[in-house]
């Protein structure tokens, strides 16, 4: 015996001979096939005499149905009266196998009026009510098309299935049980003949919403869930031509929706939605303001989650984009999702689909106009919005400022509604803006500063992208700003939750993380343990995923280790095979490197000096820096990145006396430096690149830089033992020659330099390995005609460390005077 194909009671059988022929097969579906709901211990008072089953002819139990029907703005009680269940439950009996589930789907639309009276779903006292009501509430294989697409759909649409916090473990079964049942009957109606189950358009748009809808309420998809998903599919290709707007947009939104919650892109899903595409050309002229919204937020997500930019989706994306323009009828919520899903787009590089800017430019000023009726989500993703097209290049025009403007306020007056993924979008999203030339307005500073206590507030909620995207976020707003306590004490909470979260980060984020934590330090903060820690996490995981990285995360995890060793990060073993696991995968990717990624490249090579292997640099640098000079919409920045890179590697390469001097990568020094020739940098960092790429290349520098100057301690120990020994050498410090940076310490007489090289001068203060700036310094002055003497500040501790480069100097100076007598 089969209970399923009993109504409500379970109790009336029949013989297998009356079961359709593929019947069997699907005897064993369902999550409960075999379990027996628990019956409550406490009927609710509105249902006495709970477990008694009132059993009545057909003929009275469909006139006491009907004399039952319940006006939704009656009170929510006269839905779950006893006398109802008993005229369903004698219906079922009654008709047994012959029960087409009609009188089941009309009280499930009784629920979705009632709740559509209210204007909300069921709240959970309601729902808990009900599912005692519901615990037998079971539809069967004899059910017809309709009654099981109007039940679901009803039945999601009401919040039936919706999970609340804290509920009750029978609840819970009682909704998984009366869904298994649902999806089962609509499997084996999937199964039967089109013709013979009446599968129609409507039921399969309600169905595929319906379940899209319960996913994105929670709902963990079981394999039951899965299946009448995959059988469903490819019903939408057979009625394509019976589907109206709304059941085209509806249908895409749910496909968009299953995608992005996790649903595997199976050859059905693609196919339906191929399906689909031409019809919303065919049909732009009849979807209503919502629908278009729906439509492109589908979109989006789609493309997103791995659909290919086909003509055909292009075709659909231009046409829904130009009805954007054509409407003014958008809600606050549509509003949202349009510029939401029109960033999406443009972040996935359909930023030249006709009509796209013309949808912008529609929709900004409608922001201000509706910023009151916005919820905390619709101003977090309106802002990661406009974050994200200015991002990609969108023009900041006054709108989009305005927009800006008018949404900041209202962070601070929702603040305390923002759940963790909200704070984490708002954040970035500032940062963002900021980098893109914001101005710091005082409420943009006021919606940073209501934001930051939340981050420590909910630091255990934040999932592994929220950590990632916080970080740099705060890198941003650090580097483009000033440290505040609240932004300390932001960082420090995040930190601690680095390796707590270790094991989840991709790709992705351990880029990001390792180059927020660069950029942290490179803005002066501290290297306390929890940094420290964090760094030595994740470095591991360079290695463990360096065939996933792409190009812009390679070109930014070796400009964060250069970064980081820059700022006294111990070169230990994990940082060593992270740099060297990266750098073989410079050369295997560097045709796909953009311009700012090669600028970085070529500083961080550049920066970690002897640290890597000459051959190596060289050979990077032969790959890259045509890419760089030949670009014309390189950013300054870039350029002097660039400039400086190519600068040290001609000095690592003039300093070896057997290497093969590069006339190539001058040539290119010389484009850069030609390029800012005509600027007046105002920075001494920026002056210095320029003037030694001047000397370099034997140019007059356009101007007279300024130096700082500063006398050490040890610099002034050398020159008093000189003094001491020599006493008629002429001595100079802190001398500026041929507007290079200032030299220690200048024998003119001699054409000598002694430089001493304190710990800032080697890679990690070793004493041993030096890094760029040094060996650039170094070579300019030998180039300009001097000779060089180093000495390293540790072997000036005492008499017996210092004495021989005394001696050295002494001699050289004795030799160049027999040579050249005065």
């Amino acid at each position: 015996m089969d209970s399923r194909s009993a109504g409500i009671s379970g109790k009336y059988t029949r013989s297998d001979n009356n079961r359709p022929d593929d019947h069997a097969a699907f005897s064993r579906r369902g999550r409960y096939r075999h379990a027996t709901v628990k019956q409550w211990d406490n009927p609710p008072r509105t249902a006495p005499g709970r477990n008694e089953f009132y059993h009545s002819s057909g003929a009275s139990s469909s006139q006491h149905l009907q004399c039952r029907s319940v006006n939704p703005a009656q009170d929510f009680n006269a839905l779950v009266k006893q006398e109802i269940m008993d005229g369903l439950v004698s219906k079922s009996d009654h008709f047994g196998h012959r029960y087409d589930g009609r009188d089941h789907s009309r009280y499930a639309s009784s629920i979705k009026k009632y709740t559509s009276t209210a204007k909300r779903p069921l709240n959970r006292a309601e729902q808990s009510q009900l599912m005692r009501f519901l615990q037998n509430f079971t539809a069967t294989r004899s059910w017809n098309w309709r009654s099981l697409t109007t039940t679901l759909h009803s039945f999601t649409s009401a919040g039936v299935f919706a999970p609340h916090k804290s509920m009750d473990e029978r609840v819970k079964l009682t909704q998984a049980h009366l869904l298994s049942t649902l999806l089962d009957a609509i499997i084996f109606n999937c199964s039967q003949k089109t013709e013979a189950r009446n599968i129609d358009a409507r039921g399969i748009a309600n169905l595929l919403w319906a379940m899209a809808k319960l996913v994105a309420n929670g709902l963990e998809r079981t394999s039951e869930f899965n299946e009448a998903v995959v059988v469903l599919l490819p019903h939408v290709n057979v009625q394509k031509d019976q589907f109206k707007a709304q059941g085209i947009a509806n249908l895409l939104w749910a496909m968009a929706k299953l995608a992005d919650n996790g649903l595997e892109r199976t050859p059905g899903l693609n196919e339906a939605v191929a399906a689909l595409l031409p019809l919303v050309d065919a049909q732009k002229n009849q979807l209503n303001a919502q629908g278009i919204a729906n439509l492109l937020w589908a979109m989006a997500k789609l493309i997103d989650n791995g659909q290919e930019s086909t003509p055909a989706f292009n075709e659909a994306v231009a046409a829904l984009l130009h009805h954007v323009n054509a409407k003014d009828q958008f809600k606050a919520q549509g509003i949202v999702n349009l510029l939401w899903a029109i960033a999406k787009l443009v972040d996935n590089r359909l930023e030249r689909t006709p009509g796209l800017k013309e949808a912008v430019a529609a929709l900004l000023p409608l922001v201000n106009a509706q910023k009151n009726r916005l919820n905390a989500q619709g101003i977090a993703n309106l802002l990661w919005a406009m974050a994200k097209l200015v991002d990609n290049g969108l023009e900041q025009t006054p709108e989009l400022k305005e927009a800006v403007v008018a949404l900041l306020p209202h962070v601070n007056t929702q603040k305390d509604q923002f759940i963790p993924q909200h704070i984490a979008n708002l954040l970035w999203a500032m940062a963002k803006l900021v980098d893109n030339g914001q101005e710091k307005i005082p409420a943009l500073n006021e919606a940073v500063d209501a934001l930051l206590p939340r981050v420590n507030a909910r630091k255990d909620q934040f999932n592994p992208q929220h950590i990632a995207n916080l970080l740099w976020a705060m890198a941003k707003l650090v580097d483009n700003g000033e440290w505040t306590p609240k932004l300390k004490e932001a960082v420090a909470a995040l930190l601690r939750h680095v390796n707590a979260q270790k094991d989840q980060f991709i790709p992705q984020h351990i880029a990001n993380l390792l180059w927020a934590m660069a950029k942290l330090m490179d803005n002066g903060h501290e290297k306390t343990p929890a940094l420290n820690e964090a760094v030595a996490t994740l470095l591991p995981h360079v290695n463990a995923q360096k065939d996933q990285f792409i190009p812009q995360h390679i070109a930014n995890l070796l400009w964060a280790m250069a970064k980081l060793v820059d700022n006294g990060q111990e070169w230990t073993p994990e940082l060593k095979t992270a740099v060297a696991v990266l750098l073989p995968l410079v050369n295997a990717q560097k045709a796909n490197f953009k311009p700012q990624g090669i600028a970085n490249l070529l500083w961080a090579m550049a920066k970690l000096g002897e640290l890597v292997e000459l051959k190596v640099v060289t050979s990077i640098f032969k790959s890259l820096v045509h890419k760089i000079s030949e670009n014309p919409q390189l950013s300054q920045q870039d350029i002097f990145m660039s400039l400086w890179g190519i600068m040290v590697c001609c000095a690592r390469l003039s300093l070896v006396s057997n290497a093969n001097k590069n006339n190539v990568l001058e040539k290119h020094m010389d484009d850069l430096f030609t390029r800012l020739e005509n600027t007046s940098p105002d920075n001494e960092e920026d002056q210095t690149i320029i003037a030694m790429a001047a000397s370099w290349l034997g140019r007059a520098c356009p101007f007279a830089p300024h130096y700082q100057t500063m006398t050490s301690k040890l610099q002034t120990v050398v020159r008093n033992h000189l003094k001491s020994c020599l006493p008629s050498l002429k001595i100079e410090e802190e001398k500026s020659l041929n507007s290079l940076p200032p030299v220690d310490l200048l024998l003119p007489d001699h054409n000598m330099v002694i430089e001493v090289q304190g710990s800032s001068h080697y890679v990690n203060g070793d004493f041993k390995t030096r890094n760029g700036s040094t060996l650039l310094k170094i070579a300019l002055l030998q180039k300009a005609g001097f000779e060089v003497i180093e000495i390293p500040a540790n072997q000036l501790c005492n008499q017996d460390l210092r004495k021989p480069f005394i001696d050295q100097i002494k001699a050289r100076v004795n030799i160049l005077r027999f040579h050249n007598p005065e």
